[in-house]
């Protein structure tokens, strides 16, 4: 029996990246983000290129029932969703009370309230089949604290420390939680959270989209609880460990400025 894997975020940067990965591997396809154009055409040349079934939902998860909503659809077309990847999430750039307040909290909202969300409803389905899998996408954002995206690095830290607990408490059940940590990735991110002359946009350490989600793909089917894109995200990440949180805060911030 064919497996089908649900992607949110799935019209550009690593969500589309994934859906090609899985397509490769036989996977029938829900793709799910706010546009229906990018989608369609995205579905089209999966199906295609790779003579899958694919289901386009559009759905914008930053709506507060828009994750019941994909949920009771998928129910009611009868789709069993086997692997779960939330990929679909939003930045921010500048000071905090500078910020648009109904943004910052829309991006709450599909940052973490939405992916948790998603993983109640699928993750329960999972556990009652013994089986399943779910990737969320966090970032090395996670490990430390972002001064000018305050807002974006809490709302990572959480999609990361949430899912290894669940990995931990899921894995006995025949389920497994994998958090992907990106660093800076050449997508459309850097355009939608007003980043584009940042530090971090300029860094030269930048990694294609296609890497990553590959990266993060083999992660997802070793089972793993975390993974870190890249070696030089890897040691940046395990730095955090060892240095004074104030050099911390300071040198984000200088990145993000």
């Amino acid at each position: 029996m064919k497996k089908t894997a649900l992607i949110t975020g799935a019209s550009i940067g690593i969500g589309s990246e994934f859906c090609k990965l899985f397509a490769q591997d036989g996977y029938d396809l829900i793709l799910v983000a706010r546009s229906q154009n990018k989608l369609e055409v995205l579905a089209k040349e999966l199906e295609e290129n790779y003579k899958i079934t694919t289901h386009v939902i559009v759905k914008d998860l930053s709506k507060a029932d828009a994750a019941q909503e994909l949920f009771d659809e998928t129910l009611a077309k009868n789709l069993q969703v086997d692997v779960l990847v939330n990929n679909a999430g939003i930045g921010s750039n500048g000071k905090f009370t500078d910020l648009d307040l109904a943004a910052e909290l829309n991006m709450v909202q599909l940052n973490v309230t939405s992916l948790v969300a998603l993983c109640h409803l699928y993750g329960k389905a999972m556990t009652d089949r013994k089986q399943g899998k779910i990737l969320n996408v966090a970032s090395t954002a996670a490990f430390q604290p972002g001064p000018y995206m305050a807002n974006y690095y809490a709302s990572k830290s959480y999609v990361l420390l949430f899912s290894e607990a669940l990995h931990e408490e899921l894995k006995k059940e025949g389920v497994t939680v994998t958090a992907l940590c990106p660093g800076a990735t050449k997508t459309e991110f850097f355009n939608a959270a007003d980043m584009v002359g940042t530090n971090l946009a300029k860094s030269p350490f930048i990694m294609p989209a296609e890497k990553v989600a590959k990266i993060g793909y083999t992660a997802l089917n070793k089972g793993r609880a975390v993974v870190v894109s890249g070696w030089v995200n890897w040691v940046m990440a395990q730095s955090v460990r060892v240095s004074p949180r104030r050099v911390i805060r300071k040198v984000v911030a200088f990145i993000n400025s």
